[in-house]
């Protein structure tokens, strides 16, 4: 005899389908779509903006220099005897990156500071892509919290965006700040007087003359000691605007190396333990 046995074979269960569920979803990418093209619209209006006909940058001959930067740090290097910077009174130093640049682009800056003695660090936000209010409060907390741990300002060095930040920093918080130094820093002048404005505008979604940190960055000196490393070779940014006028800043110093040399040619690293070296000279 043939034993048979019946084997029950349990389906699985499958939700059943939620069309207000559904409904809700595609609602909400669609609301995120709409967003979304506002955005690319609104960006891409503000990148093909004109320059207004009186306002120049640097000529595209000076732009194609800025190639030559890798060479030309090399070359200083090579030509640069090895020798140990003078070790004064240590400062507190912040570096604050260029737009679209890592801190790591001031590595040797920070090399040679370090070597002279100071406590340097970075701003702590990686990339540099443009401010908004929310970064922006995030590093000038960064900057109170370093100035009490170490018990006193800081010397604020910022590299063209960089610098702006470091200037509406020292408005805000100048007990927070002893010096501001920029390098190619375009804070005086028309804010499109340089090769990187459409680029800016582009990537931040808002215009190069309306941040959304405040305008004290521009024009106005900042209420403590502030110097302009400004470059005639500069094919980024305008060198007017880097060098500014008497009022907006406290001393302007030329420099012969290209706007991306600023973050780490040789001579840029000597003018700066130079120049705070003399900062702790005033303060005896």
């Amino acid at each position: 005899m043939v034993m048979t046995q019946k084997i029950l074979l349990k389906s699985p269960r499958v939700a059943k389908a939620d069309p207000h569920r559904m409904g809700e979803a595609l609602r909400v990418a669609g609301a995120r779509l709409v967003l979304w093209q506002q955005a690319i619209a609104r960006r891409s209006a503000l990148a093909f903006q004109p320059r207004p006909s009186e306002v120049r940058g640097p000529t595209i001959a000076r732009l194609l220099s800025e190639l030559k930067t890798p060479y030309e740090m090399w070359s200083a290097g090579r030509r640069e005897a090895p020798r140990s910077m003078p070790v004064g009174t240590s400062h507190p130093v912040m570096l604050l990156p260029g737009f679209g640049t890592h801190p790591a682009r001031m590595k040797r800056l920070r090399t040679v500071l370090d070597s002279a003695g100071h406590r340097v660090a970075d701003w702590g936000l990686g990339f540099n892509f443009g401010p908004s209010a929310d970064r922006f409060d995030r590093l000038c907390e960064r900057v109170l919290t370093m100035a009490r741990r170490e018990g006193q300002p800081l010397v604020l060095v910022g590299w063209s965006l960089g610098g702006l930040f470091a200037r509406e920093i020292a408005h805000r918080h100048p007990e927070a700040v002893a010096m501001v130094i920029t390098m190619g820093s375009p804070f005086s002048g028309d804010r499109r007087a340089n090769n990187a404005w459409r680029a800016y505008q582009l990537i931040t979604g808002h215009a190069v003359d309306a941040p959304p940190v405040g305008e004290r960055c521009f024009g106005a000196k900042p209420p403590v000691p502030t110097i302009a490393l400004w470059s005639p070779r500069d094919g980024i940014v305008s060198p007017r605007s880097s060098c500014g006028r008497p009022g907006e800043r406290d001393q302007a110093v030329a420099l012969r190396c290209t706007h991306l040399g600023f973050a780490g040619h040789p001579d840029v690293a000597r003018m700066l333990v130079a120049l705070i070296g003399a900062l702790e000279q005033d303060n005896r």
